[in-house]
């Protein structure tokens, strides 16, 4: 794989692939939020990445340009990289990737992510995504996923975690889902459902539910204290700002009518129905 550098080895088996992209599959940054605070505190090694040159764009995804104190310019381009930590309960090998939605060449993109997962060691892929949805704020975040192994699927059942209806244009996620199945890997993906009438970025709440889920399903011992507390101010600010505009307050009380009847009743609301609300919203909102 040309487009593959590695630069060193980790020198264990990695038996767990974690990916998280941004962009599309990345609503209110609240996937790529709760990996990041995963590597940071878990003081994740960065070992390999893909040039970029063979798989976007430029004029769609554009690089970005900083200027330091010094004056001199720096150019950042799409970064898809791969890092590795160890579980300092179990001393296992845990391989993280985190890249931007590739313009071009989506199935050599995921292959060579499948493959380098194999070649590590990798038997079971997690991949967290976060989406829009027409919920509300103020209730438990809802979560959606999948899985191809019986084991995975009983821990999504175990809380509650029901695969998504939905049919349709799709991303990256579920291509390289593919090509890690060919490659003979378990696949789970786990999205946290964002309000869709917030703005703000990065959503901790989203973050915080998704690193709770994560670090069960990977038995890590990670204190998420300090992201708890992010996502408590967020849900703060955003009490404030629903509190000053009362157009959004009376259709965030209808989210949670509509998502209390869903519990209730232990269904989930039918897509094309949430589907017409957002619309009716964002109309109202013109």
């Amino acid at each position: 794989m040309d487009f593959l550098s590695v630069d060193h080895q980790p020198g264990r088996k990695l038996s767990t692939l974690l990916i998280a992209f941004s962009g599309w599959a990345d609503a209110a940054e609240g996937a790529t939020s709760a990996v990041k605070f995963l590597k940071r505190k878990l003081k994740a090694q960065k070992f390999a990445e893909f040039d970029p040159e063979d798989f976007y764009d430029f004029s769609q995804t554009r690089p970005t340009t900083t200027r330091t104190r010094d004056g001199k310019r720096h150019i950042h381009w799409p970064a898809n990289e791969f890092f590795h930590i160890e579980n300092p309960d179990t001393g296992d090998g845990l391989m993280l990737f985190t890249g931007v939605e590739p313009n071009l060449r989506w199935r050599t993109y995921s292959q060579g992510v499948a493959r380098l997962a194999a070649e590590q060691g990798v038997e079971t892929v997690v991949h967290v995504g976060a989406l829009l949805d027409a919920v509300p704020h103020t209730r438990p975040v809802k979560l959606s996923g999948t899985a191809t192994r019986p084991d995975l699927s009983e821990f999504l059942e175990g809380r509650e975690i029901r695969s998504s209806n939905y049919q349709g244009p799709t991303g990256i996620s579920s291509s390289v889902m593919d090509a890690c199945v060919k490659q003979g890997l378990g696949y789970s993906s786990i999205w946290g459902h964002t309000p869709h009438y917030l703005q703000a970025a990065p959503n901790y709440r989203v973050a915080y539910t998704l690193l709770q889920i994560m670090t069960r399903l990977l038995h890590l011992p990670l204190d998420l204290e300090e992201l708890r507390g992010a996502a408590s101010k967020f849900d703060e600010e955003v009490a404030k700002a629903v509190q000053a505009d009362e157009q959004i307050g009376s259709y965030v009380a209808k989210l949670e009518g509509q998502y209390d009847e869903s519990v209730a009743d232990s269904t989930i609301p039918d897509p094309e129905d949430l589907v017409r609300d957002v619309e009716r919203f964002l109309r109202g909102e013109r």
